[in-house]
């Protein structure tokens, strides 16, 4: 394995997705190449951070409180089998988009269909690290798998050789019949860990016409393109630490060209955690803080702060305030709040519901034994959640998250931005 080669293939399928595709479709590969030298490597982040997230960092529980953490053992267990079903996910839709071919005007070659859908994943991937860190992995994942779809509708051409114009349909059937899929296999996962859930992130499709082409810049396609278009210069630092061989400055440089497409296409410093201090009250719906607790993060050089804090305890209400910094993750945000659907579900015990109000991203949940959660989206780039155990109802959650200086901290929104 050639660790600059994978690394440059990750930094200009990303950046230039456009010139990228004929260079993948002419290279001359295997099935088993492919499979050994990127899917193979890059299908295992998912599963080592989902290791990380449920046996070491473990899970927050608001409606009893505390921090669940699954036993090592069967965290092992799961990494293992999530990282084999990603592995015959490829295969599998390597061989419907093989199949596909011929009714949308393409050509049947099971190495280009292995190279369609490989490298259309490559961002659900890498954004899969940013699952570390609650909500913003959820918002990263759903913009991850629309850049998936935008980079498979531009590569179906190049690799299949389908007329431009049925690349939308050839891409759409491709999903439908990808996202089945894995439901089919999320119940396998969960029947052999005996642990609840799909899995997430497993299929990406493309959406992208052709150079003539100009989306409107308020769409979700808009969006994509200027992401495409403003980090194209971090690929400049990526060659220069290539050709020096220093591994530290290709680390850094990796990390740099991440965040520079997370960051759609500029430079994001996060707020440091003093800056993130004075949006965590010491009293919140009149409660006491009882834990607090600031900090600044980098996976991949990809920076995030969280500040955390827990008010009230014993058996009576309870709240969990958690206020995040995506730093470098603020363009994938942008993105997230274009994709995301507005949608409600209700059922005898509570229900859940995402929306935009002002302009702003909202979720909220509830359940009638008293428990619930408000999260609101703040200048495409800070989240702030507010979760509530044993209380009235959402209401006083909604006033609990309200008494925050929410204004004050959307204003900070370009602070330690730095256009490309």
């Amino acid at each position: 394995m050639d660790i600059n080669k994978l690394i440059a293939r990750v930094k200009n399928i990303l950046l230039t997705p456009k010139t990228e595709w004929p260079v993948i479709s002419a290279e001359q590969d295997t099935v088993q190449g492919i499979f050994t030298n990127y899917i193979m490597i890059l299908a295992a982040i998912p599963a080592v951070v989902q290791l990380l997230k449920l046996s070491i960092i473990g899970v927050s529980i608001p409606i009893i409180g505390g921090t669940y953490r699954l036993g090592f053992g069967m965290g092992i267990t799961q990494m293992v089998v999530a990282y084999v079903i990603a592995l015959a996910v490829c295969y599998l839709m390597m061989l419907i988009i093989d199949a596909l071919a011929p009714t949308f005007g393409g050509e049947k070659n099971q190495v280009q269909a292995l190279k369609s859908i490989a490298y259309a994943n490559t961002a659900g991937w890498i954004a899969s690290v940013l699952g570390l860190v609650g909500m913003l992995g959820s918002l990263a994942a759903l913009a991850a798998a629309i850049y998936g779809i935008y980079l498979l509708y531009i590569g179906l051409p190049s690799t299949m050789k389908c007329p431009q114009e049925k690349a939308g349909g050839y891409a759409a059937a491709t999903i439908i019949i990808g996202f089945v899929l894995s439901l089919i296999l999320g119940v396998v996962l969960a029947s052999v860990t005996g642990l609840s859930g799909a899995m997430s992130g497993a299929i990406s499709g493309g959406m992208q016409n052709s150079s003539s082409y100009t989306p409107d810049k308020n769409s979700a396609l808009g969006a994509i393109a200027a992401i495409g278009q403003q980090a194209e210069s971090a690929s400049k630092k990526m060659d220069a630490a290539q050709k020096s061989g220093d591994p530290k400055a290709q680390a850094e440089a990796a990390g740099q060209m991440l965040g520079a497409v997370l960051g759609g296409g500029a430079q994001v410093e996060a707020l440091a955690p003093d800056a993130l201090k004075p949006f965590v009250p010491d009293t919140l719906a009149g409660l006491s803080r009882t834990n607090f607790s600031v900090q600044k993060q980098a996976p991949l050089g990809m920076q995030v702060s969280i500040a955390e804090a827990r008010y009230g305890s014993g058996d009576g209400p309870s709240y969990e305030l958690t206020v995040t910094d995506s730093g470098s993750a603020k363009g994938f945000m942008a993105l997230a709040g274009f994709g995301a659907m507005e949608n409600e579900q209700q059922s005898d015990h509570g229900y859940e519901k995402t929306y935009h109000q002002n302009g702003r991203l909202v979720h909220e949940q509830w359940n009638n034994s008293g428990d619930g959660e408000y999260t609101i989206v703040l200048g495409e780039r800070f989240i702030v959640a507010v979760k509530g155990s044993h209380v009235a109802n959402i209401d006083a959650i909604k006033s609990a998250l309200g008494s925050i200086n929410l204004a004050g901290l959307e204003a900070l929104k370009a602070q330690g931005v730095k256009n490309g």
